[in-house]
């Protein structure tokens, strides 16, 4: 399993040259990828071409874009040029979002997901691949050509982590990248689909990307305590409160990999065989000493790979 940062929570400080500096961090600490959402007002997509030259050798990807507030072929110019400025190396990952963010961040109808982002596709990936999309769909219309900055075509991700969305990645992109699904569910719903999705569809293996908090620390009760309160809405969302339901999480404290050393090493193990290809390490801490033993840990498991 290999093993990436989530560099997401760094988007609390809305700081780029700090943004840089994390994701140069992970390359030089000979890590896997560097993964960020897009949230907010910073836009990760020119956060990873601007860390292109800074974070040499490694994945850069979103995690995740959101399909509703932006048209397909605007994302896919924003994508073939990063994929562009970074020699080939980004995974574009993509989500619907939830319910309530469409609705009352953006005034839109959260309607029929699964058409949404099969339509989303249908415009996007031949203009990844090709650079001409001739798709009239339900949701989305897209008939456009032009050149392509580069011929690399970069991966597509989706966040998907139910059975139909699950399919979809399965069957047309090249895997998924959870939030707040643990072992059990990766291992009876989150492999099978996408699996079974693939081989339907003579793809490859897909990707199966687990992003959870992190913390190598000797006050596990209180880290998961505070995790617990900071990320509680992660809980009461639809998609997450599932997962979280299918391995017997209270919330997301209950999620977090975290503990001593020895037991994170020990709930990594879990992860990777439950079914998991990468583990993406969203890293927190109470202390510096926190931080530093977390990451000292990952990349002993990473250089195993």
């Amino acid at each position: 399993m290999r093993i990436s940062i989530n560099g997401s929570s760094e988007l609390l400080h809305s700081d780029i040259p700090r943004l840089l500096a994390h994701a140069k961090k992970a390359a030089d600490d000979g890590l896997a990828g560097w993964w960020l959402a897009q949230t907010g007002l910073v836009d990760a997509l020119t956060v990873i071409a601007l860390a292109a030259d800074q974070a040499p050798g490694i994945e850069l990807g979103t995690a995740v874009n959101a399909t509703f507030p932006i048209h397909p072929t605007a994302l896919a110019a924003q994508a073939l040029t990063t994929q562009a400025a970074t020699g080939g190396r980004l995974a574009l990952g993509l989500g619907v979002n939830h319910a309530p963010v469409v609705a009352e961040t953006w005034g839109m109808k959260f309607d029929k997901p699964i058409r949404h982002m099969r339509d989303y596709l249908s415009c996007l990936q031949p203009l990844l691949e090709e650079g001409r999309a001739s798709f009239a769909g339900e949701d989305y219309t897209a008939r456009f050509e032009g050149a392509r900055p580069t011929q690399d075509t970069p991966e597509v991700i989706l966040a998907a982590m139910g059975p139909q969305m699950l399919k979809l990645a399965g069957a047309r992109t090249d895997g998924t990248i959870l939030w707040m699904t643990g072992p059990e569910a990766i291992a009876t719903q989150i492999v099978p689909h996408i699996s079974d999705a693939a081989a339907a569809a003579g793809r490859a293996e897909p990707r199966v990307i687990c992003s959870l908090p992190i913390a190598v620390t000797d006050d596990e009760s209180g880290m998961r305590r505070f995790i617990g309160q900071v990320l509680e809405r992660y809980g009461t969302l639809p998609s997450y409160r599932a997962m979280l339901d299918i391995d017997g999480y209270a919330g997301p404290g209950e999620a977090m990999i975290c503990g001593t050393e020895e037991s994170v090493r020990e709930q990594l193990a879990v992860i990777s065989a439950s079914g998991a290809t990468e583990f993406s390490a969203a890293e927190v801490g109470a202390s510096s000493d926190d931080y530093l033993r977390t990451r000292a840990l990952l990349q002993e498991i990473n250089s195993g790979n």
